[in-house]
């Protein structure tokens, strides 16, 4: 059995944003989730730009950038990961902002 990884070697996250504007979401991953963030909400990112300001509300980490990428692929399909994430993390969606 293999030993949990170390805070230091985890180096990618698949995320999930949501519009401030418009609660629209967008999956995606990085090695940088703050950097990626503020590319973002700076209008780098043609599909996330008419949806500014963006704030994660979810994040999964992964030692591996395969792993991440499967992940991303799988939740990016719309089907039972993507539903089923939604479900574990429906009070986050809802959540509104300044809400206790």
């Amino acid at each position: 059995m293999n030993p949990a990884p170390s805070l230091d070697s985890i180096k990618y996250h698949v995320y999930l944003l949501r519009s401030r504007k418009n609660a629209t979401l967008y999956i995606g991953y990085t090695n940088n989730i703050e950097r990626r963030l503020k590319e973002h909400n700076s209008g780098l990112v043609e599909y996330t730009r008419k949806y500014v300001p963006w704030e994660v509300v979810y994040y999964e980490s992964f030692v591996s950038l395969i792993d991440a990428k499967k992940r991303e692929k799988s939740l990016k399909s719309f089907g039972k990961a993507y539903s089923g994430l939604k479900l574990r993390i429906e009070n986050s969606l809802n959540k509104k902002e300044g809400a206790g």
